[in-house]
């Protein structure tokens, strides 16, 4: 296997990692509107995500240097061509994390109102937008013999990628819902497992109905098999759910992420980003990567650092497993 191809696996890893973690916490952004009925259920919906959020993002931070690095074409013809929606994405990213940090800073109900309804927004939007950006990946856009993007935005708003970003919205509000229900206790978590149910349900139709119009349009047998596994994750995280069993459910909701995921990549392979105009046109792994050295360096790079970021995750994960609830606030916080 050649480094650029070893370097696309990689960059497809980072891409799954990032959608499993910041999946679950967009997901708890959501269920600030949609689940919590009162300012302490609020409260803890976000100290379930506190301690993690901003290390999850760390994923998308290294998911989009590594491509920088690895595939500096594909990186400069994305993010020309996808301009404006990478940059709501940004701004929806920057203004969530303030909001975290600013919604304690003053005691006032309108305060606290305001920065709570930006975490619902600023999680909400980059949920759909991710969607809808991957299903232009894959689909193909625009690009010339230059190797250049010549749509528009509204190119990008089709009805795959619309379709995209739909599931993406769903499934990471599904997730999220089972994480709630596994990070809680009280009323709170049975109402969580009440409404994973419902948005399960959901979830689980537009998935099917996009992994399906994926696989008839690029789709081989190693894509059906992530298409299978996807699906059966989502249905086994459903009876999880039901039977009370949140741990199951979170990690088959994360099985389903992951596969979803590798199918995309995989019917995108050895492409990079597909043209509409000419198959020709199309960026690769092979037009579009940086040198052999380069990619020799990164190598080296990526196996010293990977695991020391992986080992600190995971005991942040551990040190903050336990379930919280209304009755673990403090009186005095905010």
């Amino acid at each position: 296997m050649e480094l650029h191809d070893v370097w696309f696996v990689l960059i497809a890893v980072l891409w799954t990692g990032y959608f499993f973690l910041e999946g679950f916490d967009f997901g708890v952004g959501v269920l600030t509107k949609l689940l919590a009925r009162d300012r302490a259920e609020k409260r803890v919906l976000i100290n379930t995500i506190g301690p993690v959020w901003d290390g999850n993002e760390v994923w998308l931070l290294t998911a989009g240097g590594a491509t920088f690095a690895a595939f500096p074409e594909w990186y400069a013809t994305l993010f020309s061509g996808f301009y404006l929606p990478l940059l709501v994405i940004l701004v929806c990213l920057i203004v969530r994390g303030v909001a975290f940090e600013y919604r304690v800073k003053r005691p006032e109900d309108r305060w606290q109102r305001n920065w709570e309804t930006a975490i619902f927004w600023t999680s909400l939007i980059p949920a759909f937008l991710w969607g809808v950006a991957f299903g232009n990946i894959v689909h193909g856009v625009k690009i010339d013999r230059d190797l250049e993007y010549v749509g528009s935005v509204l190119d990008l708003l089709n009805p795959y990628a619309l379709l995209g970003g739909l599931v993406t919205l769903t499934l990471f509000t599904f997730h999220g819902t089972v994480f709630t229900a596994l990070k809680t206790v009280g009323e709170i978590r049975e109402r969580a497992r009440t409404l994973a149910l419902r948005v399960g349900l959901v979830t689980a139709v537009l998935a099917l109905v996009f992994l399906l119009w994926t696989q008839v349009d690029n789709g081989d047998a190693k894509s059906l098999v992530a298409l299978v596994v996807a699906v059966a994750a989502l249905g086994a995280a459903l009876t999880a759910n039901r039977a009370g069993r949140e741990g199951w459910s979170f990690a088959l909701s994360g099985v389903t992420i992951v596969a979803a995921v590798a199918m995309l990549f995989l019917t995108l392979f050895p492409n990079v980003m597909p043209s509409t105009l000419d198959p020709g046109w199309s960026l690769t792994v092979t037009n579009a990567s940086s040198s052999p050295y380069t990619l020799k360096i990164m190598t080296w790079l990526a196996v010293i650092a990977t695991p020391v970021v992986l080992l600190y995750q995971g005991w942040t994960y551990w040190v903050f497993r336990k379930r919280i609830g209304t009755q673990h606030l403090a009186e005095a916080a905010h």
